[in-house]
């Protein structure tokens, strides 16, 4: 009876390999997400205790082998075979894209399960990005990561505009209350916001608002500065100029000063008139070249010679004699000539 339960079981097992693949050659395409896990699952197999070795191999490099139960063989840490003979890949980056294949064998080393899987990797989509103008009544719907995805645009629930793209324009007839939902999805991933824009007809975009306001203060910036330049050159100028006139007037003091005579120290300035002994009462000063006659007196013969006595004048400094030279020459004072002895006794 044992006996017959076994080759029941054995002819079953046969049965079941070359039934659900046993040395089939299927290939089978898998997607996977950049920056994430993925398992290959062996499709229609079931370990059992008359499977030994399982193999996985990348092109015709050996990765994993998993025999009687655990891990014998493993290239890196990426790669793990778990215990129902699925191949999990960790942390899935472009160099793990390409062609996998599991070989599977039982106790006896015979090929019983022959499986080919081709991996193909997916950058996931980001959230996507909306934004919107009160003032042009224009919304924008953006993503910035993905791979062979669409992206979708509704308003109130209702979709109005889908896209292959990474960015949707849309133009909006008026600025009343909305509900907007972006979706953006491909085969490994999907993202999606929603918001609710409320605009008024009078009101200002917010962008504008921002706008104006660092604008202001730009302004007022460059005002200030303006300012502070300015009174800095006046501040400048009035200083040189300060200095300008201080130069002048020290030169004029030293022109005035150069310009006046040389003194000698204890001698004071002689006037001209004032070192001549004034003439006598009687005798006033006239013209050169008219000499009245005295009278009593009679005109000396020729020949006779007539005395003149004349005052010394006393010898001028040579200070004063450089301040007469400049002036014109003064008159010189009339002197009475005296009569001769001989004339006087005659009378």
């Amino acid at each position: 009876m044992n006996l017959a339960c076994k080759l029941l079981a054995s002819f079953l097992l046969i049965f079941f390999f070359s039934s659900k693949g046993a040395v089939s050659k299927k290939n089978i395409t898998i997607l996977g997400a950049l920056e994430r896990d993925i398992n290959l699952d062996i499709p229609a197999f079931q370990m059992s205790e008359h499977v030994e070795d399982i193999q996985w191999s990348k092109g015709k490099t050996k990765i994993a082998k998993f025999k009687n139960g655990s891990m014998t063989f493993q290239k890196d840490k990426t790669y793990e075979v778990l215990k129902n003979g699925t191949l999990k890949i960790k942390h899935l980056e472009r160099i793990h894209e390409g062609t996998y294949k599991v070989d599977a064998y039982d106790s006896d080393g015979k090929n019983v399960l022959e499986e080919t899987f081709h991996l193909s990797l997916l950058e996931m989509v980001s959230k996507p990005n909306i934004s919107w103008s009160c003032t042009n009544t224009t919304l924008t719907c953006e993503v910035t990561k993905g791979t062979d995805f669409e992206l979708k645009l509704y308003l109130n629930g209702r979709m109005i505009q889908k896209s292959p793209r990474k960015v949707i324009v849309y133009k909006r007839a008026s600025n009343q209350i909305a509900s907007f939902k972006c979706t953006a999805n491909n085969t490994v991933s999907e993202e999606s916001s929603s918001v609710v824009i409320r605009c008024t007809e009078k009101g200002l975009d917010i962008y504008l608002i921002s706008g104006i306001c660092g604008g202001g203060i730009i302004l007022f910036v460059f005002l200030a500065l303006l300012i502070f330049y300015i009174s800095k050159r006046k501040k400048q100028n009035s200083r040189r100029n300060d200095e300008e006139l201080e130069i002048r007037a020290h030169k004029v003091i030293s022109e005035e000063r150069g310009r006046k005579p040389h003194q000698i120290p204890g001698s004071t300035p002689l006037n001209p008139a004032a070192s001549q002994p004034p003439p006598p009462p009687s005798h006033r000063p006239q013209a050169p070249g008219h000499r009245p006659q005295v009278p009593g007196h009679r005109p000396l013969p020729p020949g006779h010679r007539v005395q003149h006595q004349q005052q010394k004048r006393p010898a001028p400094t040579p200070g004063t004699q450089a301040h007469q030279q400049k002036g014109p020459p003064l008159p010189r004072p009339r002197v009475q000539p005296k009569p001769p002895r001989g004339a006087t006794e005659n009378s």
